[in-house]
């Protein structure tokens, strides 16, 4: 029987590891910026083009490498950054394993250019597919570019994987965010297409987060620092007013390192526990500092994965920190005694403030009237100041008599009467469809009554209609009279260009107005927006939203997000005519049943389930 087992060829074994290592154009740029950071630099560019399948090019300003390191650094498991296994418990340096070239070199054409300092020439070095086509002295300045081009040529069904070139190019500026976060001490700048995205020069770190997101963060951060003998954190969160509904800037790193922790996640969600909603999520930029040996970083391919030898205690002192800072900067409500009603010597020095009391506590002072047949006076001061005057050409005759006031016997509280007989105006109580609670709308069947819920039925009745306008590619649109510009960080930007399209054909007329700004020059014609920049930022929040939770495409994640933002609120007056409208577009749906949550749009009572209630 002849041997079928046999060793793999080098450059297929080097494929089957860059699987794991280069996933996309993001996972390459991820490696390179690390190396550059490995190295000493100060300065690191970056070059994209055609959202990194064509070229990814790096260039640092670092100690560069001899001839000798230039050639062995394409090795697979060569490394300068571990000797022996002991350095595995003493990693502060993002690269160890000394995979990430020769895993980019696998699955690409890449030209490496590097000089150190002490050298008069620099070296050459191009690849393609783990082969090395030429070596060779040249004239360089000091550092390093690593120029990637044709991402997986060699692997074309890994290249027909690749999303869009929008989805790409997030993907891309999120790895860049995450490096340039962790050192702000360092220059950052990217390129897409020969057009500058980012110039980041050195500074804070507070500096560095309003240069990667934008100014409106600048004065939503709040400082947090905790120091303690097993680990420190330092960093910056957002107040409780600027939660997202979406999960998209928080950022922990340890050591520096960018990691991924649904627990310590849950440690800070919990220090906003009453402060945001429960489907809100906070911003936060936490560094976390400990002994390397308590930590171990070799456990996911990506490295965004850490094991803490005292996980608990981490998790509390991340909670107790974002507590203390919310606390220390008074971003937790605090007591003003002052308004206190027990508190009254105060009021005489301070009028304003006994008058805002007054108002703010003035509905627990309400008494209902008391209705007495003899008592005609105390109707009248009910009404004083909004009777019309009689005018003189309608004098009152002395032989009137003045109206009667009916007294109405009951056996209930006076004070409990309004809620025990609901007022119901003349226009709600008349015809047979009405409003409680201005939640649910009730109509009459002749088989009964039915009951919907106006937001869900409202859901439902516009996501049918934006999908069909997304299938048709038709949506009207009504001009802005004063078009308004939205500022987006560049991964928000980089999504509204890939669902450019779908917003057009919903009726949102956007275009590009600059750098990572646009401008909104009609909206869809069945809304009615206060802003229309409130509404285009609400929309694309809840499409992130909808992205994290759901697994659909593009298409229905915008039609649902849009029904969500434009869709009737409760607690909003309808008259009858468009409460018998959204009944009837309601059960003009193909599913008039569910909405888009899966809860019911409306209850059916049939006349025997009425009669049940009362014993028939």
């Amino acid at each position: 029987m002849s041997d079928v087992i046999q060793l793999l060829p080098d450059a297929i074994a080097n494929q089957i590891a860059a699987g794991e290592v280069v996933q996309r154009p993001a996972s390459a740029l991820k490696e390179l910026l690390e190396n550059s950071i490995d190295s000493g630099a100060t300065k690191i560019q970056v070059v994209v083009k055609d959202a990194g399948k064509q070229l990814i090019q790096v260039i640092d300003n670092g100690k560069g490498m001899s001839p000798t390191d230039a050639r062995m650094s394409f090795e697979r498991h060569a490394t300068s950054k571990i000797r022996s296994s002991k350095d595995l418990f003493s990693i502060r340096t993002f690269g160890f394993r000394g995979e990430a070239l020769a895993s980019i070199a696998a699955v690409a054409q890449v030209e490496l250019k590097t000089k150190p300092a002490n050298a008069d020439l620099g070296t050459l070095i191009q690849i393609e597919g783990s082969e090395i086509k030429n070596q060779e002295p040249i004239a360089a300045t000091e550092g390093t570019s690593v120029c990637m081009k044709n991402l997986f040529f060699n692997v074309p069904a890994r290249r027909n994987f690749l999303k869009s070139n929008p989805v790409e190019m997030r993907h891309l500026v999120d790895e860049f965010q995450r490096v340039a976060l962790s050192y702000p001490e360092i220059s950052f700048s990217l390129y897409q297409q020969d057009l500058e995205m980012f110039n980041l020069l050195p500074g804070k770190l507070s500096q560095r987060i309003v240069g990667l997101f934008g100014k409106n963060y600048q004065g939503q951060l709040v400082p947090c620092e905790e120091l303690t003998p097993h680990i420190n954190i330092k960093g910056y969160i957002g107040k409780p007013e600027n939660a997202k509904k979406t999960r998209g800037e928080q950022f922990f790193f340890v050591n520096n390192r960018y990691i991924k922790s649904s627990y310590l996640n849950h440690a800070v969600s919990n220090a906003f526990e009453g402060l945001i909603q429960s489907d809100q999520h906070p911003f936060y930029v936490l560094f976390l500092e400990i002994d390397p040996s308590h930590i171990d970083i070799n456990v996911h391919p990506t490295k965004t994965e850490i094991k803490f030898d005292d996980e608990r205690t981490v998790y509390a002192v991340i909670r107790s920190a974002v507590k203390q800072a919310l606390g220390a900067h008074h971003v937790v409500p605090s007591l003003d005694f002052s308004f206190d009603v027990n508190y009254t010597e105060n009021w005489d020095k301070n009028p304003e403030k006994k008058e805002q009391v007054d108002r703010e506590y003035s509905y627990k002072s309400y008494n209902t009237p008391e209705f007495k047949k003899s008592s005609a006076s105390g109707w009248e001061k009910l009404f004083e100041g909004n009777t019309p005057q009689k005018t003189q050409e309608q004098p009152r005759d002395e032989n009137e008599e003045e109206p009667e006031v009916l007294t109405f016997p009951s056996r209930v509280n006076p004070e409990e009467s309004q809620d025990f007989f609901p007022k119901i105006s003349v226009e709600e109580s008349t015809g047979t469809t009405f409003q409680v609670e201005l939640s649910y709308i009730v109509a009459q069947l002749s088989t009964g009554m039915l009951i919907l819920d106006q937001q869900i039925a409202h859901e439902r009745i516009l996501y049918e209609r934006y999908t069909k306008q997304l299938n048709s590619a038709q949506g009207p649109s009504q001009q802005c009279l004063f078009p308004p510009t939205v500022v987006l960080s560049a991964s928000d930007f980089a999504l509204v260009m890939d669902i450019l399209p779908e917003l057009h054909s919903l009726g949102f007329m956007v275009s590009e107005f600059g750098k990572d700004t646009i401008i909104i020059q009609g909206v869809p014609a069945d809304i009615q927006p206060k802003s229309e920049k409130d509404l285009f930022e609400s929309l694309l929040e809840q499409f992130k939203n909808f992205k994290n939770e759901l697994s659909i495409d593009k298409r229905e994640n915008l039609a649902r997000s849009l029904a969500r933002k434009s869709s009737l609120k409760r607690g909003q007056k309808l008259t009858p005519q468009e409460m018998e409208t959204l009944v009837g577009q309601l059960f003009a749906c193909q599913n008039p049943n569910y909405g888009l949550s899966g809860n019911k749009t409306f209850v059916k009572l049939d006349l025997s389930s009425i009669h049940s209630f009362f014993g028939k």
